[in-house]
């Protein structure tokens, strides 16, 4: 009795130790997620930092994750490129570089996003996220065209518009380029499906930002010698704040590797449901601390949006742990019919050495 007592406390103390490692790794990827956000946000508005120049920061931020990337893969050797098959010319070219493409323009266009609209509007905004990676994945054949999933994403819409219509701080340039890179984002998360996953590709944040950051580098590179280097020319801003920049490119590149453990200690569902308590903590410090404004209309929108991505994410885990479940049952059954096979291996020895 006192054995099995020790048994359960010990089994108790891993749970409990499990339980608040993964709290750590959600609150670690808030706190990142959030700082990066509000970074972001300070340097790109006008009336705070006043470096309106979304790609050049983009820019900045891709070239130090590709030198740290290359420097871990490389050099340090941290983490191992796929093998499985290996990362060769014609599928870096087939598979990485739409990706990348998407990615670039995702980033380019949500920090433009920071210039025109308040942190706690571009939230709201990004709730759509979920109505978006279903459309397109019902559009790609990846998602199975359901009435009540379409329901579920009208739900969400149909918030996020009683949203926009309270928003007191309203412009349309802004929207749109959220708007844009929500489809974007959307776009790479159901091609990274169709182009990697389902041929065996398995990339982490590290070797995701090596195959991929120096691919954004490129492709952001023509639409800012021709968007915005006039514009740094013409204003003399070629001396940025090093000390700015750097720990601003830092958090970002922190906050990947927070991803990696986050997924990897968890889930990327979990990633999903601790991304709705960030939303709330960013609306309120976007209302207290900028003194952005939210009105009622806005947060009553939002909440119909809220109720709509929390069933999302519901339906999700349901459906992931009857996936779970069937694995489980489909093991037990080969178990079961190796241990039959064997039994009747040794039958059949029996039998013969007795007669």
């Amino acid at each position: 009795m006192a054995k099995e007592a020790g048994g359960e406390g010990a089994m108790s103390e891993s749970v409990l130790r499990k339980v608040l490692v993964s709290y750590c790794y959600v609150a670690v990827w808030i706190f990142l997620s959030f700082t990066v956000i509000v970074y972001n946000k300070y340097i790109l508005d006008p009336k705070m930092y006043n470096w309106p120049f979304p790609i050049s920061l983009t820019m900045v931020h891709m070239a130090f994750c590709s030198s740290l990337a290359v420097a871990l893969v490389r050099v340090f050797r941290v983490v191992d490129l796929p093998s499985s098959p290996a990362m060769t010319t014609q599928l870096y070219t087939s598979s990485v570089l739409p990706i990348g493409a998407l990615y670039s323009l995702s980033l380019w266009f949500s920090n433009s996003a920071y210039i025109y609209l308040s942190v706690s509007f571009i939230q709201m905004l990004k709730a759509l996220m979920p109505v978006a990676v279903y459309s397109i994945g019902v559009l790609f054949k990846k998602e199975t065209f359901r009435s009540s999933a379409m329901l579920n994403m009208l739900s969400i819409s149909f918030g996020v518009a009683i949203a926009a219509y309270g928003e007191a701080r309203f412009d349309l340039r802004g929207v749109a380029l959220q708007l844009a890179a929500v489809a974007f984002e959307a776009t790479r998360l159901v091609l990274i499906q169709i182009l990697l996953t389902s041929k065996g590709i398995s990339l982490n944040p590290i070797t995701s930002l090596y195959y991929v950051a120096p691919c954004c580098l490129g492709f952001l590179f023509l639409p800012w010698v021709f968007v915005e280097l006039p514009r740094l020319r013409a204003v003399g801003m070629f001396e940025p704040d090093f000390f700015v920049f750097g720990t601003n490119s830092l958090c970002a590149f922190a906050l990947n590797l927070a991803v990696f453990l986050l997924v990897g200690k968890t889930s990327a569902l979990t990633m999903n449901v601790a991304g709705v308590v960030k939303d709330w903590l960013l609306i309120a410090f976007s209302w207290s601390v900028i003194r952005d404004t939210v009105t009622p209309i806005n947060l009553f929108g939002y909440g119909i949006a809220f109720l709509g991505v929390g069933y999302y994410n519901h339906v999700k885990l349901q459906a992931l742990k009857a996936k779970e479940a069937q694995k489980k049952v489909a093991q037990a059954d080969e178990e079961a019919g190796s241990l039959l096979q064997e039994r009747d291996s040794h039958g059949e020895r029996k039998t013969e050495t007795q007669s």
